[in-house]
C-alpha cells in the first residue's frame, strides 16, 4: 500500500486542540450547572417568600461539642 503524501496547504490534526475544546465545554456545563442550582434556590426562597410564610430561611444549628 501507498501512504497518501500530505499536500502543503492541507491542515495537521491537532489533538491538542480538541483536548481544549473539550475542556472549555465541559468547564461551560458545569458552569451551567452551577448557575441553575442557584437560580432554582434562589426561586425557592422567592416563592416561600412570596405565599406570606415567616420560616423560609434554613437555620442553622451550631455544632455540640
Amino acid at each position: 500500500m501507498e501512504e497518501q503524501e500530505r499536500k502543503d496547504d492541507e491542515p495537521v490534526p491537532r489533538p491538542i486542540g480538541a483536548l481544549v475544546g473539550l475542556g472549555v465545554i465541559v468547564a461551560l456545563v458545569l458552569v451551567g450547572l452551577w448557575i441553575t442550582h442557584h437560580l432554582r434556590t434562589s426561586a425557592s426562597m422567592q416563592d416561600c417568600i412570596a405565599s406570606g410564610r415567616t420560616n423560609c430561611a434554613p437555620v442553622e444549628v451550631p455544632a455540640q461539642r
